[in-house]
């Protein structure tokens, strides 16, 4: 089974620089309290670093 990762995103862009806005938004979060599932790649993870103030991250399983 591919690992997969559940983003919420826990903290608002108001204020954010206009990059870490444009990630969050990569991400496909667009409102607090809603989430996501990603698969597990390398680009996914960079992107959640970049924005790892304004998000929670949750390992869950894949089919």
């Amino acid at each position: 089974m591919a690992k997969k990762l559940k983003v919420t995103q826990v903290r608002s862009t108001i204020g954010m620089l206009e990059d870490q806005k444009r990630t969050v938004r990569a991400l496909g979060l667009k409102k607090i309290r809603k989430s996501i599932v990603h698969d597990d790649t390398p680009s996914v993870r960079g992107m959640i670093k970049k924005v790892i103030h304004l998000v929670q991250v949750e390992e869950v399983d894949g089919e």
